[in-house]
């Protein structure tokens, strides 16, 4: 709390800090934005894992059914604001487990094909269970060229430490293989109870020798609404495992992509995060733009209700200046391992140094980057000090956001210091 605290006041330059309030407007001003992704949050799941911290409810059809309707009318809502089709980067499906909507995926596809022109691919995130030959199918013929598989690890100890069964895996990769995705992402999770580093080594390469283009590993991380039974280990243990990834993938051909992620050579990447802007649909989504970050409400009830008045959904919202919105900028360009100086310029009209000369110049004392010809490059040192400024980040600003909205549907205030 106090490494974020420290970091905010001194980045932003002020003792300001991020005031998330119930400021509501029905109009989003996001025409004129570039780089535009978009996100549909779809919160069913068969169960609930414990050690997931997203916003999800047990499946029920006739929840899902008025869900849906919802979800249909907050497209329209926000689609029909636009004077012509926009063109967006990307859609990411994300939960929950969106394959126990797969019959309305389609539809929701096509609703947001009306107002927008998708140009680098639609991603869906998938839970193991789900994965059959009939889903596949349908989720190609919607038009999805990407998907992310919740494996978490491959590892029995591992996956009953998180509350999962084990899974014939092979069955499920010859599956996605023959589907031919453009894209297969593979989730796996570093730090579990009794994990060692050669556990979680095979873990990464049997991924990717089942056909995995790239893995992302996240460290467990518990939250404190969450019901765990077990702790994620000492920080000391990520570390080491962190290392450990980065040199694996590095002697194999893998190359870093991110804090967290690795991939093939010349393949495309799945990440649904470090988009410059984007618009989310459906609970607990968010929707970052130039000047406001906005989150919708948790509840689903009161989402459904608002909606049905012909409302948005939104539950708090963010107005930045310029250095919160700057800061924030950095901290999911950060992600990926490196800032790029003409596309910060383009977007802020001013140079990074002019904002954070003295700051980045300290990082490249430090040896936490580098300084290219048109951008500054994130070192392994640099990389793993994100990694806990981003776990420092987590807990101090997201597991409040997320504990306070899951109890209450549309808060006065909520203020992240």
């Amino acid at each position: 709390m106090l490494l974020t605290s420290l970091m905010r006041i001194w980045l932003t330059r002020s003792l300001m800090p991020f005031q998330f309030r119930d400021y509501y407007t029905n109009k989003l001003y996001f025409e004129k934005e570039q780089e535009l992704g978009l996100y549909i949050h779809l919160p069913f799941c068969r169960k609930l894992c414990s050690f997931c911290p997203y916003c999800k409810e047990i499946h029920k059809e006739d929840i899902a059914k008025d869900y849906k309707k919802a979800l249909l009318k907050e497209i329209e809502l926000v689609g029909l604001q636009l004077h012509s089709p926009k063109e967006v980067t990307s859609l990411y499906f994300g939960g929950g487990t969106p394959a126990l909507m797969i019959e309305d995926i389609k539809e929701l596809i096509q609703t947001l094909k009306k107002y927008f022109h998708i140009t680098q691919g639609i991603g869906v995130e998938l839970h193991p269970e789900d994965i059959s030959k009939d889903n596949l199918i349908k989720l190609k013929a919607a038009g999805v060229s990407m998907i992310s598989v919740g494996i978490q690890s491959f590892n029995k100890q591992c996956l009953s430490a998180l509350g999962r069964k084990p899974i014939v895996f092979e069955n499920i990769f010859s599956l996605i293989k023959e589907a031919d995705f453009e894209v297969v992402d593979v989730d796996l999770i570093f730090a579990i109870p009794n994990q060692t580093e050669e556990l979680l080594l095979a873990d990464i390469e049997t991924a990717f020798s089942y056909g995995a283009t790239q893995i992302s590993t996240y460290p467990f991380i518990d939250f404190t609404f969450a019901n765990n039974q077990y702790k994620p280990l000492a920080e000391k243990e990520k570390k080491k495992m962190l290392k450990g990834i980065s040199t694996y993938c590095q002697k194999t051909g893998r190359r870093r992509t991110s804090i967290w992620t690795f991939a093939k050579p010349n393949t495309k990447k799945y990440s649904s995060i470090t988009r410059d802007n984007f618009l989310g649909f459906g609970v607990s989504a968010t929707t970052l733009l130039k000047e406001q970050f906005k989150i919708n409400t948790f509840s689903i009830a009161a989402y459904c209700q608002r909606l049905s008045e012909g409302q948005l959904p939104t539950s708090l919202t963010l107005n930045f200046n310029l250095r919160q919105r700057a800061v924030y900028y950095l901290f999911w360009q950060a992600y990926t391992m490196q800032i790029n100086l003409d596309e910060f310029e383009q977007y802020f009209g001013l140079h990074l140094n002019k904002l954070f000369g003295f700051e980045f110049w300290l990082a490249r004392k430090l040896g936490l980057v580098k300084k290219q010809p048109t951008s500054y490059q994130f070192t392994e040192k640099g990389a793993y000090y994100f990694h806990l400024i981003e776990q420092a980040y987590t807990t101090a600003y997201i597991d409040k956001m997320w504990h306070i909205s899951r109890k209450t549907p549309f808060p006065k205030e909520i203020i992240l210091r």
